[in-house]
């Protein structure tokens, strides 16, 4: 046998994991790793910068339900890097990443772009690691793979120096054939079954239960044993922003739109997949009851008793077993109501609520945009639904959205249904602004990127529909390079007010006396605020240079034009720049956090 380079080592041994795609970076020395997974028909997604790439491969993860593997050089690369590190940590995605880094004997001398990274990221990570030898590097990337994924999902790195990468075994040297590297999904655990028992005697008893579906449901693929659960127990279910679609929003038994009812009143609550969180409030009074009980389902023992948990009835284990065990120890048992007609009955209660606000939201998606006035978000966003809609149904699930911003993505969590899991990806755990544009590809090679090389599956292929705020779009608006290098053919829409959070100004002139203020004045205490974006920005063009569609628009008409045409789109990347109301003067703030009042709707 030949010898084989630190490189085709690499490369060999994610081939033999089942990896086929790579998000990264290439530079010296990691482009050898690149060519060689190339040449063994792993596709090498290359990025414009290493924070999208490392975004890309946490969600991937996610989305596919095996470890996202990102390609990265050392140094600054792994810094840049880093984000997506944190992105893998905090939402729980599995991510495998690997860097370059400096030749081993120019360690302390300032080697090129030398860099502790194994110091810098063993706090951040499962594990982080720097092969030995050339002989301990499959075993090393094997370790790294399975780590990420088994037990609680997060990031593993593994650091390899340019003379690792560039080196040559001694003749005979033999990697494992595949069926000793493969590593298999990770071992699921049933819940104990005395705490299974108490947990359902306690359910038995709610006066008002609610079930609430996490971002840990989708990625456990519990769509069907929770719907199963929901449905044979008649208990109502809120769905967490990325928990939904894992019950069809249509399900009558949905309580998103009585959100801050159903937390307010409910008094045993069953989590799975669910943390405690600023997103659930921590379980906290006022917009919980003080006296509810939390009963969480997690995979992490760590969960459970957080925050507001109830530790002594919290079960871990995997949701889907969880699900089916309670459901036995239920023994067809069905949530009935003491009443359902009285007007402070939970079930009135939730239908009041419900019904208040979805004719508030209705009210504002159909007020028609009136002469030389500016769409609104929630008008626009109409406009938008309603052309998708008609051109794929949603209970077809061929549409996965992508959201990030600040109005943009609290308005479209309600705006845009899901009937299916896993196709919808917003800022996160951490409301992380940039990830939008890496989530694009990361759902592209998800979803239409066949699983291995020579795949003949067939399926329809889905789009991706990404709904950007301005602020947002700009941290990795480069990418649409990336997407139009592998066609992609996204449909992107830039809702534009002219700033973070909200504009300075109604007209362009107005903006510039502004400007005028800070450039030219000594004192710029007048002139733009630190939210402040350049008035109306092009970014339609940014597809046109790179051979896309790009739209400007600023009415109904523009609006549903651009939606269709962008839609049919199959191959070219496409741009809306839709201009929406300034929103001069409101606060800043995200919608779920602003409602300090008891009696305030919240919106996540």
């Amino acid at each position: 046998m030949p010898s084989l380079t630190g490189a085709q080592i690499v490369a060999r041994s994610l081939h033999g994991l089942g990896v086929n795609v790579i998000f990264g970076i290439v530079g010296i020395p990691v482009v050898e790793v690149a060519e060689e997974a190339i040449n063994l028909g792993i596709r090498f997604i290359a990025f414009r910068n290493e924070q999208a790439c490392s975004y890309a491969a946490s969600v991937y993860g996610y989305m596919s339900g095996k470890p996202g593997v990102c390609l990265v050089v050392g140094g600054p690369g792994v810094l840049h890097g880093i984000a997506g590190i944190g992105n893998a940590t905090v939402n729980a995605f599995p991510l495998l990443v690997l860097a370059g880094s400096a030749e081993s004997h120019t360690i302390t001398k300032g080697g090129f772009q030398e860099m502790d990274a194994i110091s810098l990221l063993t706090p951040h990570t499962k594990l982080a690691i720097r092969p030995s030898s050339l002989e301990s590097v499959n075993d090393a990337i094997r370790n790294a793979y399975r780590t990420c994924w088994y037990g609680r999902p997060g990031p593993t790195f593994i650091d390899l120096p340019a003379d690792l990468i560039q080196g040559k075994t001694a003749a005979g040297f033999t990697l494992p054939p595949p069926k000793h590297t493969f590593v298999p999904s990770p071992p699921r655990s049933s819940g104990d079954p005395a705490v299974v028992s108490k947990v359902a005697q306690l359910l038995k008893s709610a006066r008002a239960p609610l079930v609430v579906v996490g971002k840990g449901s989708a990625y456990a693929r519990a769509e069907s044993s929770i719907r199963e659960f929901v449905e044979k127990t008649g208990i109502p279910f809120l769905p967490t922003p990325m928990g939904k679609g894992v019950i069809p929003d249509s399900h009558p038994l949905n309580t998103s739109s009585a959100r801050s009812t159903a937390l307010k009143h409910a008094d045993v609550v069953l989590l799975f997949g669910a943390r405690l969180n600023w997103i659930l409030h921590f379980g906290e009074t006022p917009r919980w009851s003080g006296s509810v009980k939390l009963i969480q389902v997690d995979i992490n023992a760590q969960e459970i008793g957080h925050n507001a948990g109830v530790a002594e009835l919290g079960i871990v284990g995997d949701i889907n077993l969880v699900a089916q065990q309670l459901l036995s120890s239920l023994a067809g048992w069905q949530y009935k109501p003491a009443s359902t007609t009285s007007p402070d009955s939970y079930p009135s209660l939730l239908a009041a609520s419900a019904t208040k606000n979805e004719n508030i939201s209705q009210k504002k998606a159909l007020l028609p945009t009136q002469p030389k006035e500016f769409l609104t978000f929630q008008r626009a966003y109409h406009i938008i639904k309603t052309t998708l809609n008609s051109l794929s149904p949603p209970q077809e699930g061929n549409i996965v959205y992508v959201s990030e911003g600040a109005n943009t993505m609290d308005i479209s969590r309600s705006a845009f249904t899901l009937e299916h899991p896993r196709q919808r990806l917003d800022a996160g755990t951490n409301a992380t602004m940039g990830v939008g544009l890496g989530y694009i590809v990361a759902a592209h090679a998800a979803y239409n990127i066949p699983s291995s090389p020579g795949s003949t599956h067939v399926h329809t292929p889905k789009k991706i529909v990404a709904l950007e705020g301005d602020s947002a779009f700009g941290f990795s608006a480069m990418e649409v390079e990336t997407l139009a290098r592998h066609r992609i053919p996204a449909l992107i829409f830039v809702m534009n007010n002219s700033g973070i959070y909200h504009g300075d100004t109604k007209t362009e002139g107005e903006w510039k006396n502004l400007q005028n203020e800070t450039v030219n004045e000594a004192n710029a205490k007048n002139g733009l605020r630190s939210t402040s974006l350049l008035y109306e920005t092009r970014y339609e063009y940014l597809a046109a240079m790179c051979g896309g569609r790009g739209y400007f628009v600023r009415t109904e008409e523009e609006l549903e034009r651009a939606t269709r045409e962008g839609f049919l789109e199959d191959e070219k990347v496409t741009i809306v720049n839709v201009i929406v109301e300034p929103g001069i003067g409101q606060s800043i703030q995200f919608g779920w956090q602003a409602a300090k009042d008891k009696t305030t709707e919240a919106k996540l």
